[in-house]
């Protein structure tokens, strides 16, 4: 199955840690990440197509 998302819907699940880096929830999983960048690799790692 391919799976797309927009950076931007991606990014809206993001949310400030408090203490400089976001907590980043995708199907089910927590991850805890330092910068948003990051999400376009966790979301390729979950089969997405990440459209920019």
């Amino acid at each position: 199955m391919v799976k797309t998302a927009t950076f931007e819907a991606l990014l809206e699940d993001a949310v400030p840690d408090g203490e400089g880096g976001y907590i980043f929830k995708l199907e089910g999983k927590t991850y805890h990440i330092k910068d948003t960048l990051e999400i376009s690799k966790i979301a390729q790692e979950h089969d997405y197509i990440v459209i920019y």
